[in-house]
């Protein structure tokens, strides 16, 4: 069987309404949310993400790693668009400058200089809330949908069988390969092999890594060339598949749909109205 991510049965507002309904209003949340750059309205998007996340049951040491790889990239991308102002250049002309550092060195006869704009801080800010937002609402689902509805969940959603059992093949290949590559490494330091003390160049270190990509790059070939094997005895893509668990909706699942589904519809309406465009607030300009 396929290694799934650490999902287990909890009491989280995720498990309690349809697969299929989840990813539903993800989709929903995931479009209002692109929709807007005012940092007034994705805050509110924000409240709904730390809301389900506080509300799923996961303990901190379950996603502690993935926590602090979003965190961390969040943060830096952030503060790398608040260096350099990029991306933000298409929503305002015109910058009100809060504070100008100049290098006390110059290059070629070029000083560097940061500006800090009141443009930059607002559109980091925004950028900072919205990705924050999306990647909050994105990481819960490997830990709280259950790895073996992945294929009916994507078939219930009008996907053809072969992009459903495809997706669901997808979504169980990156925890398979960790886990053959931390047995792999294992069994090798069982050997004597130190990975701890490689050294040398870049070249070198992959070079020697060869005693752990060889083995677990082969392995994923041979368990890919039986799943396909597994997939050919029983006549997988002749005609329309049976699943071996089925899904329906209840009613505490068509109303999630027709709420997000209504906020999509408000959100493009407010759009179109241009309302949340890129907004900076007063008490940053100078």
């Amino acid at each position: 069987m396929l290694v799934t991510w650490r999902y287990k049965k909890r009491r989280s507002i995720i498990q309690y309404f349809d697969p299929r309904a989840w990813l539903i209003f993800y989709a929903c949340f995931l479009v209002c949310t692109l929709l807007f750059w005012d940092v007034r309205f994705l805050a509110f998007f924000l409240a709904i993400a730390l809301l389900v996340t506080f509300n799923t049951g996961i303990q901190w040491r379950e996603m502690k790693r993935a926590w602090l790889f979003i965190g961390g990239f969040v943060l830096f991308f952030s503060f790398l668009t608040f260096l350099t102002g990029r991306g933000g250049i298409e929503f305002y002309q015109t910058e009100h400058i809060i504070r100008q550092f100049s290098a006390g060195f110059s290059i070629l006869g070029w000083t560097p200089k940061l500006t800090i704009s009141a443009e930059k801080t607002a559109y980091a800010i925004s950028m900072m809330v919205r990705v924050f937002s999306i990647s909050s609402m994105t990481i819960l689902i490997p830990y709280s949908l259950n790895p073996a509805l992945y294929g009916v969940t994507f078939r219930g959603l009008g996907l053809p069988d072969k992009i459903a059992y495809g997706m669901d093949l997808t979504m169980r290949f990156i925890p398979t390969f960790g886990r053959d590559f931390q047995s792999t490494k294992d069994a090798q330091r069982a050997r004597g092999y130190e990975l701890e003390k490689l050294s040398g160049g870049l070249i070198a270190q992959v070079r020697k890594l060869v005693p752990l990509l060889v083995p677990v790059t082969i392995h994923a070939i041979a368990s890919s060339e039986d799943i396909i094997d597994a997939m050919d005895l029983r006549a997988f893509g002749i005609g329309p598949r049976t699943w071996l668990d089925k899904l329906s909706y209840q009613t505490r699942d068509r109303l999630l749909i027709a709420g997000g589904v209504a906020m999509v519809v408000m959100c493009m309406a407010l759009s179109l109205l241009g309302v949340g465009k890129f907004w900076v607030p007063g008490f940053l300009i100078p």
